[in-house]
């Protein structure tokens, strides 16, 4: 092949990857593998993620149907799980992705910069007006989907008990570290089941709670399309707008203050890291708190705001396809998903749980002078696998700007619905 065709094909990408660089990877990916020699390291991890998870992306982007209900998330995330389930992955790489996300914090470490990134974007005072919004509008919406899942239950001729503890709750527990386990520990002790017995119940309900939202979020991303006035397109609050969309100059990142950027939310993350040894509460929240804090406090400085936003749009663009196949092949069991979908009227309780979330956040938004599609799309995250289900909501609705508000959705409705379920039962055993 001659040098004009190679700058042709060069003209081609998968993802952000130039076809003639992605494919020399794949080629020596497969090599590789062949002679088992892959490394279990950063390097290897990256390179088989890029291999896969930008590959699957372009392809969902492209799948007619698909694509309008978020198909890049769904076959980034969700098509690894069956891949694993199938064996079409090679066992190595499958040990070296899992070893890479259970071992390396990617996600705390992807929140982080997603969090600098936005918050630093956002003006302070709407920033404080659109939070206490969202929280009023979250215990609602989260009060309202309970009641629609329970009567939903009772319409199937299900067991209420089992509705409430084992389908709904689970789905608005704010994910499996956070919310299923927590809470099998405490089924465990208050229903005399096993924590493993208890833990296999809720969690099949967690991921496919997260599947049904992130349809949802897709579907409110193209009625946000078709209808502008329903949308800030990432903005929350009617009216205003982000205080700095990009650093860019002439299309271009200024790469100093976006590493400043990256060493401010380290620095933000030791904080909160620290925090958490005192206090015991999350990471993830301790470290949204910490940023808020300083945002109102007006301690993020200008160049701080233009380098958050050039290291907010390097992550959505290189990180969030990566982490997207990771989660899907090391954190998403398939056997689990398929358990729920055979079994129509839990499927349509979840179904109703979730929509409920969405409609009530969606109408109560207009009422509180929110953006209705935007606010719903935060709000839909209560209804995912925490972290990892309101990275994929918000890449579906192509929201990822709002991740600070998504982590409230997570870490407070889950705490609250946590804490609820285990008093009821406690007062019910």
């Amino acid at each position: 092949m001659n040098l004009s065709k190679i700058k042709k094909l060069g003209a081609y990408r998968i993802g952000i990857v130039p076809l003639p660089i992605y494919l020399t990877l794949v080629i020596f990916y497969l090599l590789l593998t062949k002679m088992n020699a892959v490394t279990n390291d950063l390097l290897g991890a990256l390179g088989i993620l890029i291999v896969y998870s930008f590959l699957l992306e372009a392809i969902g982007k492209n799948i007619p149907v698909i694509k309008d209900l978020g198909g890049k998330v769904l076959l980034v995330t969700f098509f690894p799980a069956f891949m694993v389930y199938k064996d079409w992955l090679p066992q190595p790489s499958i040990n070296i992705i899992t070893d890479f996300m259970h071992n390396n914090n990617f996600l705390t470490f992807f929140i982080s910069l997603i969090v600098v990134g936005s918050i630093a974007s956002m003006n302070r005072h709407v920033l404080i007006k659109a939070t206490s919004r969202i929280i009023f509008i979250l215990v609602l919406s989260s009060f309202g989907a309970t009641l629609v899942g329970l009567l939903t239950a009772y319409l199937l001729g299900m067991d209420l008990f089992y509705a409430y503890f084992f389908i709904v709750v689970p789905v608005m527990a704010g994910g499996v570290g956070e919310g299923a386990l927590p809470l099998s520990i405490g089924y465990s002790a208050l229903l005399g089941m096993t924590q493993p017995e208890a833990f296999g119940k809720i969690i099949p309900c967690v991921f496919l709670g997260g599947l049904i939202a992130v349809i949802l979020s897709s579907f409110l991303n193209h009625l946000g399309e078709k209808n502008p006035n329903l949308t800030g397109n990432g903005v929350l609050l009617d009216g205003e707008k982000l205080e700095a969309l990009s650093n860019k100059k002439d299309g271009r990142i200024d790469l100093n203050k976006a590493i400043v950027a990256g060493v401010f939310a380290i620095m933000v993350y030791f904080i909160a890291l620290f925090l958490n040894q005192l206090l015991g509460l999350p990471t993830p929240i301790l470290l949204l708190i910490v940023v808020m804090l300083m945002k109102v406090l007006g301690l993020i400085s200008d160049e701080l705001l233009e380098g958050g936003v050039g290291l907010y749009q390097f992550t959505i663009t290189a990180i969030t396809p990566l982490l997207l196949f990771g989660v899907g092949v090391a954190m998403t069991p398939w056997e689990d998903i398929i358990s729920v979908i055979t079994n129509f009227k839990l499927l349509f309780v979840l179904f109703m749980t979730v929509l409920s979330v969405v409609i009530i956040s969606y109408f109560t938004a207009k009422k509180t002078k929110l953006y209705p599609i935007d606010t719903a799309i935060v709000i839909s995250c209560c209804s995912g696998q925490g972290g990892t289900g309101a990275l994929a909501i918000l890449t579906a609705g192509n929201r990822m700007i709002l991740m600070p508000f998504a982590q409230v959705a997570v870490r407070l409705g889950g705490a609250i619905t946590v804490t609820i379920a285990l008093t009821l039962l406690k007062f019910l055993s």
